[in-house]
């Protein structure tokens, strides 16, 4: 799943190549991967890309609509400005071509198999543009055309975001006092913190050397600060390493720059660089996994597998 960092670069990479252009058309593939029926796709069509932001793990490509005169049936004169936002959930994906195929999209219920579903296409002006796709049996990936990216819910109810000013070590001091959990289960709660997921949790908490079992009721006031200081490292460190990357390449370079995360069994890196001698661990749920390193994590004692036993903290 796209995380922060990768949505960031996303958006970076869309701004660069869609800001200015005129949107020809927007075919949508997936009708349930499809929220919102008010304003319509169409009313996309003929409207100025103004610009391209991240609320989280949500892409917003802001619309400028059509002038009047030139506005497709149907469209208001003077209308409020548009957003085509979307979540891209675990299989979700974009592809950009700088020459989209002129076959004609067609609609669908979306699809049950593994293979890559075509969700929505953006077509630009130029001819170039890009598809929403989404591979898995599970399919999540969310489109909404809002006037307002809060009137979607899940955005609305964003928590901090942890690259803005405002996320300073009292702010997370604030999260983790608020309710006594997991740290690993606050690190991806998106209406605490925004934008963190499965990978870069896995990462914080081994560059800052806690157990994902730890409860945040227990942080001192030195843990706090260590921790505040490996949100931010970490992230900066994802961003600054896919900054400037096509899309196509952005998925091999969070999987190349990962030290825990999707690496079980492969010899611990440390969580400063120094190679520590222990391998990475695993814990496996239902849906998902977490890896870890005993020796730079959890004092050298593996955690327990929480569906079989009392879990370590």
């Amino acid at each position: 799943m796209p995380e922060l960092p990768e949505v960031a670069a996303l958006a970076d990479f869309l701004r660069a190549r869609t800001s200015g252009r005129t949107i020809a058309a927007v075919e949508v593939g997936s009708i349930a991967a499809l929220k919102t029926f008010d304003p319509p796709t169409d009313a996309l069509a003929g409207g100025e890309v103004t610009g391209v932001a991240r609320h989280g793990k949500w892409l917003d490509v802001a619309v400028s609509p059509a002038p009047s005169g030139t506005a497709p049936s149907g469209k208001v004169p003077g209308a409020a400005p548009l957003h085509l936002v979307f979540h891209l959930s675990r299989g979700g994906w974009v592809r950009w071509s700088d020459a989209l195929s002129t076959k004609p999209v067609r609609p669908s219920l979306g699809g049950s198999g593994r293979g890559a579903v075509l969700a929505l296409r953006m077509r630009l002006d130029d001819g170039s543009g890009f598809d929403l796709t989404e591979a898995g049996t599970r399919k999540r990936l969310a489109v909404h055309v809002v006037r307002d990216p809060t009137e979607i819910d899940m955005i609305a109810s964003l928590g901090i975001d942890p690259l803005s000013p405002e996320f300073t070590t009292q702010a997370l001091a604030d999260l983790l006092s608020a309710k006594n959990q997991q740290v690993k289960g606050l690190l991806r709660e998106q209406r605490a913190i925004a934008g963190i997921g499965n990978a870069y949790s896995d990462e914080i908490l081994l560059v800052g050397r806690f157990s994902p079992y730890k409860l945040t009721g227990s942080f001192t006031p030195e843990e706090t600060a260590r921790l505040h200081t490996a949100i931010g490292d970490v992230l900066a460190e994802a961003i600054a390493a896919a900054s400037g990357k096509p899309a196509k390449e952005l998925k091999d370079a969070k999987r190349g720059g990962m030290r825990v995360h999707g690496r079980a069994g492969l010899p611990c890196p440390g969580w400063d660089g120094t190679p520590c001698g222990d391998v990475v661990h695993e814990v496996s749920f239902a849906d998902r996994s977490m890896q870890y390193c005993p020796t730079c994590q959890t004092g050298g004692k593996p955690l327990a597998d929480r569906r079989m036993s009392k879990l370590l903290r």
